[in-house]
């Protein structure tokens, strides 16, 4: 699952990262493009709209704009929201430790 939700956003950014300036129809469809990769990888549908929602704003606010480098800065912004959509840096209840189930 996260091999092909890092090569769908890798595919993303790639092309983001080819342009010098951004426009905001340019955000929108990298944007929609990770939606359907979140959606494809089992995402729950609030927590996508949630996350497409915050990154949109950031990713068109003043941040951006101001930016040497927009594309860089807008898959800066969707890589913290994943990160924190994760669970931050370091998640302190994560226990991946499981019990076989008889």
């Amino acid at each position: 699952m996260f091999d092909t939700l890092g090569e769908r956003l890798t595919g993303v950014f790639d092309r983001l990262t080819g342009r010098g300036v951004l426009t905001e129809k340019d955000v929108d469809e990298a944007l929609r493009e990770v939606r359907v990769a979140l959606l494809e990888a089992d995402v729950a549908l609030p927590v996508v709209r949630d996350f497409v929602s915050k990154a949109k704003a950031r990713a068109t606010g003043e941040e951006v704009i101001r930016a040497i480098k927009p594309a860089d800065q807008v898959v800066k912004i969707v890589f913290d929201g994943l990160v924190e959509m994760l669970g931050g840096d370091e998640p302190e209840d994560l226990n991946l430790n499981t019990t076989r189930r008889r």
